[in-house]
């Protein structure tokens, strides 16, 4: 079975769960995010998807994003300037993103259950569902460019 139609069922089985049709428009988002690695905002998705149907519209695409989300094959990492990415890997693993140009690395890993429930119990009456680690600092090229301008 090839990587195309193996991810084709993949998605036909979780969009029939949630009660939504297979598209072309969203299993040509759902290959995008599943073979990239660069946690693309929606416009970066458009742009990308577009070169495969050019006549497909942004809004498509957000609402592609947003049914992916909903069936949990992509990841929306939101943040506080209301701005998002799009993750294809839905394993437990954390990311790195960088203050400078915005991007966004995995890293692997998860945080131990002994740890959740530490913090868990200082949480008082908060219900934890979930939790989400990110690290912020420089990526190597942002890092260097921070470097020349403070040694200039």
């Amino acid at each position: 079975m090839s990587s195309h139609s193996t991810t084709d069922l993949r998605l036909r089985e979780a969009l029939e769960a949630s009660g939504q049709r297979f598209t072309e428009q969203r299993a040509a988002v759902f290959h995008y995010l599943a073979t990239t690695d660069v946690h693309p905002t929606a416009d970066e998705v458009f742009l990308a998807v577009r070169q495969e149907l050019p006549v497909i519209s942004l809004a498509t695409v957000y609402k592609s994003l947003e049914t992916l989300v909903g069936c949990g094959l992509a990841v929306k990492l939101s943040y506080a300037d209301h701005s998002a990415r799009y993750d294809g890997r839905t394993d437990p693993h954390h990311h790195a993103r960088c203050v400078v140009c915005e991007r966004v690395l995995d890293l692997p890993g998860e945080i131990s259950s002994g740890e959740i429930e530490a913090l868990r119990g200082t949480a008082g009456a908060f219900t934890v569902t979930g939790y989400r680690l990110e690290l912020s600092g420089y990526c190597p090229e942002c890092l260097l460019s921070q470097e020349a301008a403070v040694s200039a």
